[in-house]
């Protein structure tokens, strides 16, 4: 398995990510939403680079020419809410790949203690094909878990990619312990810790609230 932090070096991935935990330009739903799809492209771009190239053939005005494009049959999917405009983000490059929807929250027992709940799926038939599931806050790894056991329902991928923005390490530490070995993690940031509301600290608050508004 491996762990790729892309934030950890120079790139404009990182100017995003600083303006969407900065809380005087964060609640900008816009921009906010925009600075997340706009990580997703990154990614997307990123994540093109480890597939099956294959030769295709095309006929331009002036003759023919032998083109370099991935080759892999890829679902893109996504946790709602907040995966949402992530998942724009890859759909924008990977325009022509097939859809999956999971949703995923947390159920309050008190103030603190929460189960995580699998309501609704929607996606096509995964088997064999390179699965990418984005979620832009990855605080303790339960719902990617779900996510991906929700998943498996529709079939076995050949190959997982994992992507997110910020994660905290108990949250990596986790996902690595229970995905199997051929999983790609994407991370544009990692952050040390969470609190004991399960948010990733510093991290930058709730993505889906900041994204979309505050629910009840």
């Amino acid at each position: 398995m491996e762990v790729i932090h892309l934030g950890a070096g120079h790139s404009l991935l990182n100017r995003f990510v600083m303006e969407m935990r900065d809380v005087t330009v964060q609640n900008d739903r816009l921009r906010f939403r925009r600075n997340i799809e706009r990580v997703g492209e990154v990614m997307a771009y990123e994540i093109s680079k480890q597939m099956t190239q294959i030769k295709r053939t095309v006929t331009t005005p002036l003759g023919e020419c032998q083109c370099l494009v991935p080759g892999d049959k890829v679902v893109l999917a996504t946790i709602l809410r907040a995966g949402l405009p992530f998942h724009q983000g890859f759909l924008n490059y990977f325009d022509y790949c097939e859809n999956a929807f999971v949703s995923a929250y947390r159920k309050y027992k008190d103030r603190l203690n929460f189960d995580i709940h699998i309501e609704y799926i929607a996606a096509p038939d995964i088997t064999g094909k390179t699965l990418i599931i984005s979620d832009p806050m990855l605080a303790t790894g339960s719902s990617m878990e779900l996510a991906y056991q929700a998943l498996l329902t529709k079939g076995t991928p050949a190959h997982i990619h994992i992507a997110s923005i910020i994660a905290s390490q108990q949250a990596l530490d986790y996902v690595r312990s229970v995905m199997p070995e051929n999983t790609t993690i994407w991370l544009a940031a990692l952050d040390p810790t969470i609190d004991e509301h399960s948010y990733i600290v510093p991290g930058l608050g709730d993505a889906g609230d900041l994204a979309y508004g505050e629910k009840l």
